[in-house]
């Protein structure tokens, strides 16, 4: 099993962003990445963790409907 790494250019590409996005991802810590000598890499299953954490779940009428009993 072989992991994979992306330079900031093809995780632009593949999370089909610019890459001025990723730069400040990386810069803001808010996606995981390694250094190899000077050139930045990100590994693919940080890119999906970062995709997934923000992900938003649907919201049903009877989601709506419940959380307006906890009010009242």
């Amino acid at each position: 099993m072989t992991t994979r790494y992306l330079t900031v250019p093809e995780a632009a590409d593949y999370l089909n962003t610019s890459v001025r996005f990723v730069r400040r991802l990386i810069a803001e810590r808010r996606v995981a990445f390694h250094h190899v000598g000077r050139h930045v890499r990100l590994r693919v299953a940080d890119l999906e963790a970062f995709i997934e954490a923000g992900r938003v779940e649907p919201v049903t009428a009877a989601d709506v409907r419940r959380q307006l009993r906890k009010v009242g």
